[in-house]
C-alpha cells in the first residue's frame, strides 16, 4: 500500500530531532558512563566522568547542548518502495530544511560550525547545512531516518588502512588507539567497519555509531559471529591501554566498540575506524504517513544524581598571575580560574601569527594572560554566553612557540593533550597548559559571568572574546618544566592493569 509523506513532515521532524539530540544524552549512555564512574579508581578520571554526568544533567533540565560543538550533521534513510512524496523540494533540500530551522532555533540556538570552501575561504554557512546525508530505498511504505550530530574533534581522529589480507585488525586497532590522543574526548564508543571497498568501510563505521551500547549483554550470551568475537577482543584490550576518561589515565576508555563488517576483493582488507566522544549524539524515526515523528523527553530521574566537589583545590585570580605563580603549580593539579580570560582558536591564531611576522599590532595585550580555546554557543535568554567547552588544543600547537615568545601569553587552557612542539615551547617559556573537561561544555559556561568580543568579530565564534571568570574548574596538564599528565597518566594505568592491580571490567 503506498504511503504519502508531507515534505513539511519531513523536515519538523528532522527539526525537532537535532533540537532534542543536542540537549538529550540517549540513555544507554549515561548508563554506561556512570557505571563506568562508579568503578573507576583515577580519581581524575573520575572526576572528569562526575563532570560529563552533572552537565548532561543540566543539558536535559535547561535544553542547552551538551557541547559547544554542536557537530556537522549526518542523517541516513531508508525509504521504502512504497512511499510517494507530497514535495516541492528534493530529498536533500528537505532534510538541510530541517537542519537549518533547527540550528536557528530561538530557544536553543546551535552553534554553526561547517564552513564551505574548505581549502579556501573557509566561510561559515551561518546555518550548518549541509548535512551529510545516505539513504536507501527499500521494500516497504515508511521513512526510516537515524539523525546524529558528529563533533569535529572526534571526527579528526576517524582512521582508515587497507590492511593485507593476512593483517590483524586487532593489532592495528591498538597501534592506532593510542595516536589519537584523547582529542576525541573519552570514554565514547568505537565505530569499526572491515570489508567493502574504502569508502564503504568509512560509512559502516560511522553507521555502526548509531546502534546502542550492549557489549555487556554480548559479553553474558557470547559471540556467534567474527564481528562480534572483535567487538568482545577489542572492548577488553582498547581499556587495558589505560588511557581513561579525558586521556588522564584510567579504567575505561571505551564504553562499547561496535563492527560492522561485509565482503571485500580478495586482495584487500579495508578497515576504518571512527570514535564517538562524550558528547553521543543520535536518535531514531519513522515516518508512515500519519503526520510528523516528534521525539519523546526521557525522564529526568533516569540521570544519576552526581555530587562534584572540587576538594581543596588552588584559587587562582588571573587579572594578577604571574609567571612566579605558575611555577608552583603542579601537573594534575585541580585549579580554580577567576577574572579576565581571553579566548582564541585555530582561525583567531592563524590571524594573529601573520600579523606578528608582518609587525603588526594585535588587538589584544596578551601579557600574563591565559588563552582558552573556544568556540561558544550564541546565548538565548539571560546568558551570558551560550555552552563553552573546550576545543582540541593540538590544533594550536604550531602556533604555540610564536604566541609564548612574541606576545606575553603565559598559560592556555584546552582540550586533550598537547603535542612534543607545543610542549617543548612550553618548557622554553616557563608556560603552563591547562585542560578543561570535553564534554562538559553547560556545566563550565556556569562560571562564566561575563562575555564580550575584543578582537576579529568577524570571524564569528572563533573571534578572540573576553570572559570575567569565577571558579572555572581546569587540571594543570603540563607544567613549566614540560611534564604532560597526558604522558604519564596513562602509563601509570596502563602498568597497574597489567600488572593485575586492577580490572578494566
Amino acid at each position: 500500500m503506498t504511503t504519502v509523506i508531507r515534505q513539511d513532515d519531513l523536515i519538523a521532524s528532522v527539526t525537532d530531532a537535532l533540537q532534542f539530540i543536542s540537549y538529550y544524552h540517549p540513555k544507554d549512555f549515561i548508563d554506561a558512563v556512570h557505571e563506568a564512574y562508579q568503578r573507576e579508581a583515577n580519581p581524575a578520571a573520575k572526576d572528569a566522568m562526575a563532570q560529563i554526568l552533572i552537565n548532561s544533567r543540566m543539558c536535559a533540565e535547561g535544553h542547552r547542548p551538551i557541547c559547544q560543538d554542536t557537530g556537522i550533521v549526518s542523517v541516513f534513510l531508508k525509504i521504502g518502495m512504497d512511499v510517494q512524496w507530497d514535495a516541492d523540494m528534493s530529498l536533500e533540500d528537505m532534510v538541510n530544511e530541517g537542519v537549518r530551522r533547527a540550528y536557528n532555533h530561538p530557544d536553543n540556538v546551535l552553534r554553526a560550525s561547517v564552513l564551505s570552501d574548505p581549502d579556501g575561504a573557509r566561510k561559515n554557512t551561518g546555518d550548518n547545512t549541509p548535512a551529510m546525508i545516505t539513504y536507501k530505498v527499500v521494500p516497504g511504505n515508511t521513512v526510516d531516518v537515524h539523525v546524529a550530530a558528529k563533533g569535529g574533534g572526534s571526527e579528526a581522529k576517524s582512521k582508515f588502512a587497507m590492511l593485507n589480507p593476512s593483517d590483524s585488525v586487532v593489532d592495528w586497532v591498538l597501534q592506532v588507539v593510542p595516536t589519537m590522543g584523547a582529542g576525541w574526548c573519552p570514554p565514547g564508543m568505537l565505530g569499526i567497519g572491515i570489508g567493502g571497498t574504502a569508502d564503504k568501510a568509512m560509512a559502516m563505521a560511522k553507521e555502526a555509531l548509531l546502534d546502542p551500547i550492549d557489549i555487556h549483554e554480548l559479553e553474558k550470551r557470547g559471540a556467534q559471529t567474527r564481528a562480534e568475537e572483535l567487538r568482545l577482543e577489542l572492548m577488553d584490550k582498547v581499556n587495558r591501554l589505560g588511557i581513561g576518561a579525558q586521556g588522564l589515565g584510567g579504567l575505561t576508555t571505551v564504553l562499547d566498540v561496535k563492527v560492522k563488517d561485509c565482503p571485500t576483493h580478495a586482495a584487500n582488507k579495508p578497515v576504518a575506524i571512527i570514535p564517538n566522544c562524550a558528547a553521543t549524539r543520535h536518535t531514531h524515526f519513522v515516518l508512515d504517513g500519519s503526520g510528523p515523528s516528534f521525539q519523546t523527553p526521557p525522564k529526568l530521574e533516569d540521570w544519576p544524581e552526581i555530587t562534584w566537589e572540587v576538594g581543596a583545590a588552588r584559587r587562582v585570580n588571573l587579572d594578577t598571575l604571574t609567571k612566579a605563580d605558575i611555577a608552583e603549580w603542579q601537573p594534575g593539579e585541580t585549579v580554580l580560574l577567576s577574572g579576565k580570560l581571553l579566548t582564541g582558536r585555530d582561525a583567531a591564531h592563524k590571524r594573529m601569527v601573520d600579523m606578528i611576522a608582518k609587525g603588526e599590532e594585535l588587538p589584544v595585550d596578551f601579557t600574563n594572560r591565559m588563552i582558552y580555546y573556544v568556540g561558544p554557543v550564541d546565548p538565548v535568554g539571560n546568558e551570558v554566553v551560550g555552552p563553552a567547552g573546550p576545543t582540541t588544543a593540538t590544533r594550536m600547537d604550531k602556533f604555540t612557540r610564536t604566541m609564548l615568545e612574541k606576545t606575553g601569553l603565559i598559560g592556555m587552557v584546552g582540550k586533550a593533550e598537547r603535542g612534543p612542539l607545543a610542549i617543548e615551547a612550553i618548557k622554553d617559556n616557563k608556560a603552563v597548559y591547562l585542560m578543561a573537561v570535553g564534554g562538559s561544555a553547560y556545566l563550565v559556561s556556569k562560571a562564566i559571568k561575563a562575555s564580550k568580543v575584543v578582537g576579529f568579530a568577524d570571524l564569528g565564534m572563533e573571534a578572540i572574546y573576553e570572559f570575567t571568570i569565577e571558579d572555572m574548574p581546569v587540571t594543570v596538564a603540563v607544567d613549566v618544566n614540560g611534564e604532560s599528565v597526558h604522558q604519564t597518566g596513562p602509563k601509570i594505568w596502563k602498568a597497574k592493569i597489567e600488572e593485575g592491580v586492577l580490572e578494566v571490567q
